[in-house]
């Protein structure tokens, strides 16, 4: 191999190493907001829902904005590829939960939690694709995201389940919440452990 040839690989490596350095730091933050969001939607809904109001209904179309931002932020720092146009798909998905949510809040906490539940059957469907993806040295075997949204997949099914039912109750959206939230948070602090890891075997 000649100089140029090698030197032209290793600058390649550099660029290769630097930009998952970059993707994996940007994750580590956008998880990390992301979870502490949820938790604290989790506390401010636990308080606000007792009557589908004004206020309860605000709080239901945020949730899933929260969503369609954090998969736009998701999106702007993955690179090109079969997992970026997953977390379009998603952040297209949430938007139009909000909005659906919004409309279902007119009619009670039955439709509220049947959209709901839609949404988290695919939103953790989407959420399970992405994490797959994303198995690897550079970010780990991402088990906290596929937790997540595989339970997210099942809680959405029993969701539809327990709208259909005699009063069907929205508390369980802030246990759904505070559960996502701490999955995330986990996720966060994985990362943060893998990136030291690897700067420490650089240094080596």
């Amino acid at each position: 191999m000649s100089t140029q040839t090698a030197t032209a690989t290793t600058r390649s490596l550099s660029a290769t190493t630097q930009a998952a350095t970059d993707e994996r730091s940007s994750l580590l933050k956008l998880y990390l907001g992301r979870g502490i969001l949820a938790v604290a939607w989790a506390l401010a809904f636990t308080g606000a829902h007792e009557d589908i109001d004004a206020v309860a209904i605000t709080l239901l179309v945020v949730y899933p904005l929260i969503d369609a931002v954090s998969s736009l932020l998701d999106y702007r720092a993955t690179p090109e590829g079969g997992e970026r146009r997953v977390t379009a798909f998603n952040g297209v998905l949430s938007a139009l939960a909000a909005i659906a949510i919004g409309v279902a809040g007119v009619g009670g906490g039955a439709p509220v939690l049947h959209v709901f539940g839609a949404w988290a059957v695919i939103s953790g469907l989407a959420q399970v694709i992405v994490g797959v993806r994303r198995r690897g040295p550079e970010f780990g075997k991402q088990w906290p995201t596929l937790i997540s949204g595989g339970l997210s997949f099942l809680v959405g099914i029993t969701y539809n389940i327990q709208a259909a039912g005699d009063n069907p109750s929205l508390d369980v959206l802030s246990v759904y919440a505070t559960g996502g939230g701490v999955w995330f948070i986990l996720q966060a602090l994985l990362l943060g452990w893998k990136s030291r890891q690897l700067r420490t075997r650089t240094a080596v």
